[in-house]
C-alpha cells in the first residue's frame, strides 16, 4: 500500500476558486480606503474650525465685538500675534484668518477664499472632495461648513451635501 503524498489538482482548483472568491467579495470593502481617510481627514478640519470658532467667539464676546460695527466686521486678539478678523462674533470667510484661527498648514491643504467662502480641499484631493466654510451672515447666526455639493432634485430647491462621501474623495 502506498501512501498519497500531497494534493491532488482538483483538490488545489478548489481551493483556487474559494480564494478567489473570497478576493472578489472583501476586495471592494478596501479598495477605496484613501476615500475613508480624505473625509476623516476633512471631518477632523470641520471639528477643528467648529472649536476654533467657539473660541474666538468667546474671545469676541469677552472683547465687545460679537456684534462688530454696522456689518459686523471687528478683530480680535486671539493670541496668535496676529489680530483675527471677525464677523458677528466668528472667524471671517478669508482664508489668512481661518490659518489663523485654526492653525492649519498651507502645505498640505489648498485653501482659497472668494466673497465670505473659504474652500478647504487636500493637496491632490480629486475635485469633489473638499469643504467650504461660509462666514456668519448675520448676528446670531453661525458660519456654515458643508460640502460644495450641489443635490439637484426635481421637487426640491437645489441643496448642498453637508459633507463629501467617500466616492467623492
Amino acid at each position: 500500500m502506498q501512501k498519497q503524498q500531497g494534493f491532488t489538482l482538483i483538490e488545489l482548483v478548489v481551493v483556487i476558486i474559494i480564494l478567489g472568491i473570497l478576493a472578489v467579495t472583501a476586495a471592494p470593502k478596501f479598495i477605496n480606503l484613501q476615500g475613508d481617510a480624505r473625509v476623516s481627514t476633512l471631518q477632523g478640519v470641520k471639528a477643528a474650525i467648529q472649536g476654533a470658532n467657539s473660541l474666538v467667539y468667546s474671545k469676541s464676546v469677552l472683547a465687545g465685538a460679537e456684534k462688530g460695527d454696522d456689518d459686523g466686521k471687528a478683530t480680535v486678539n486671539i493670541g496668535t500675534g496676529t489680530l483675527l478678523n471677525v464677523v458677528y462674533g466668528y472667524t471671517a470667510g478669508n482664508a489668512l484668518d481661518l490659518v489663523n484661527a485654526v492653525d492649519i498648514s498651507a502645505d498640505e491643504w489648498d485653501i482659497t477664499d472668494k466673497d465670505g467662502t473659504v474652500k478647504i480641499q487636500q493637496k491632490g484631493a480629486p475635485v469633489n472632495c473638499y469643504l467650504n466654510y461660509t462666514q456668519a451672515q448675520g448676528e446670531g447666526q453661525l458660519p456654515t461648513i458643508e460640502s460644495g455639493i450641489a443635490v439637484v432634485s426635481a421637487t426640491t430647491p437645489a441643496t448642498y451635501q453637508p459633507f463629501p462621501s467617500a466616492s467623492d474623495c
